[in-house]
């Protein structure tokens, strides 16, 4: 019988005990014989709040473990990617390999030269988690599961999780396949911001292939309140495997258990996480940073993520998911248009127009409150994209007042301009240049801080701008340097 040892890391929270039955599960296997070496090595745990990203509860968070059918998470990232890239829709069709048919248990069995639409190939990834259908993914997106496996661990670098190791589309066994609770939790966040609607597939209770319909692996579906998915895993070596998001109220966490001796002790385990932690979660404004990975660069021009504690004055309602989901809507606006900007474009647009674009692009992700933009939409997302393309093309600021006219004037200079972000107030503007003016001093010292407005559908944001870069590699020199400091940058050209 496995047990897990609870310490709270955290000086706020009291410690708690577990229940009287988990705890007498403890004795119990106190008293007969202790946990085999191996099951401890294969344990770890922890609860992030996904507000404020502030973790409520960690042990061996970072200790090397393996992370099975978790894997199929970064999978299905990056089939999300495809997806928000038009590149591959619902209902386009992957074919199987023999290679992938070979694959073992879990499975759909699909024979080789069949093929499978791709809204059966991610029901099948969250609900039956099917090795054979993670290749299927791998090979129809990357040529073969290497390529795909490189792309994997590029992803995973760019969200953040820096001790993680794929070299392969399932999780099946391989000793160098690695990662941890830290970076499984920070998947699964990624998760949320990147993808607020297809996030919804991982909470897909049935599956149905041919005359066969299978149940979520996930027993935590349906049976604790708040619970929206999202991955199971398990093999021999990484023991019993569970990450979790639980939303109640204006709550939310997200959770790992790695190592379970028992899928039962690993539930067991989990349900008392969330009993002792979710109400430990923020209520107040998100305040931690959308996890987007910069990896859908644009002619060398990397995606701009939204700033860390921006609130929008109201909420987008997503009827996708039916949750109000303005702060991950925006995250995805941004994604789906610059990933349309290529499409749109016409012959002959450098880098730098795209990188415009994309600037508005992120512009108009952050009016998600605006009036043309509502929640009776068939598809919010696409329709701030429509908003985002009529504006990047046809970008008309209303006539300046003499003070707007003096603030914009380093803007008139010659040469190039880094851009921080744009926010919806000027003291917010004002607030954000002496933040980077202090906590990025060397990068910004010579330059000159102004802010800009500019009129975007009917509501004026500030952009947030150093100018005096004498051009367009000096800009982008300090752009680099100021998101190691994890600041968004881009650079614009005068």
């Amino acid at each position: 019988m496995g047990f897990f040892v609870f310490q709270s890391q955290s000086s706020s929270c009291i410690r708690r005990l577990p229940s009287i039955a988990f705890a007498l599960a403890v004795v119990l296997s106190l008293l007969s014989v202790a946990a085999p070496a191996s099951a401890a090595e294969r344990y770890a745990a922890l609860v992030v709040d996904a507000k404020s990203g502030e973790t409520l509860y960690e042990r061996y968070a970072d200790e090397p473990r393996y992370p099975a059918s978790l894997t199929k998470m970064m999978t299905l990232y990056i089939l999300f990617e495809e997806m928000s890239a038009g590149r591959v829709t619902l209902d386009t069709q992957f074919t199987v390999s023999k290679y992938a048919a070979s694959m073992p248990p879990s499975k759909l069995g699909i024979p080789a030269g069949r093929t499978i639409r791709v809204e059966d190939a991610i029901k099948a990834l969250c609900v039956k988690s099917a090795n054979d259908i993670a290749v299927v993914v791998a090979e129809n997106i990357e040529g073969s599961v290497e390529a795909f496996a490189r792309r994997m661990n590029r992803t995973a670098r760019a969200i953040g999780m820096s001790r993680t190791t794929f070299n392969n589309p399932n999780g099946l066994p391989d000793p160098t396949q690695k990662t941890t609770a830290r970076d499984m939790a920070r998947l699964g966040r990624a998760l949320q911001d990147r993808f607020p609607r297809y996030f919804a597939f991982f909470s897909t209770r049935t599956f149905t292939w041919g005359r066969a319909t299978y149940r979520n692996t996930n027993h935590l579906l349906g049976t604790v309140d708040g619970v929206e998915g999202i991955k199971t895993g398990y093999t021999r070596a990484s023991g019993f495997n569970l990450v979790t998001s639980v939303k109640r109220g204006d709550r939310r966490i997200v959770a790992v258990v790695l190592g379970g001796a028992t899928s039962a002790s690993r539930n067991a385990h989990m349900k008392q996480l969330i009993a002792d932690y979710l109400p430990d979660a923020s209520r107040g404004k998100r305040t931690a940073p959308l996890l987007i990975a910069d990896t859908g660069a644009i002619s060398g021009t990397p995606l701009p993520r939204i700033r860390p504690g921006y609130e929008p004055p109201a909420l987008l309602a997503s009827a996708e998911i039916g949750r109000p989901a303005a702060d991950e809507a925006m995250g995805d606006a941004v994604v789906a248009v610059a990933s349309a900007v290529p499409n749109a474009r016409p012959d002959g647009i450098g880098g730098d127009q795209i990188a415009a674009r994309i600037m508005a692009a992120q512009e108009v992700a952050q009016l998600a409150y605006a009036p043309a933009v509502s929640s009776s939409h068939d598809d919010p997302i696409a329709r701030l994209a429509e908003l985002a393309q009529s504006k990047a093309a046809h970008m008309q600021p209303r006539p300046r007042t003499a003070a707007e006219a003096a603030s914009l004037a380093p803007s008139s200079r010659a040469g190039w301009q880094i851009q921080i972000a744009a926010v919806p107030s000027r003291e917010d503007a004002d607030a954000l240049l002496e933040k980077v003016s202090g906590s990025a001093r060397a990068i910004v010292r010579d330059r000159e801080p102004f802010t800009m407005p500019v009129n975007a559908g009917g509501t004026t944001l500030y952009r947030v701008r150093f100018a005096g870069f004498e051009g367009k590699d000096e800009a982008r020199a300090a752009c680099r340097q100021l998101k190691r400091q994890s600041i968004t940058c881009l650079a614009v050209p005068n």
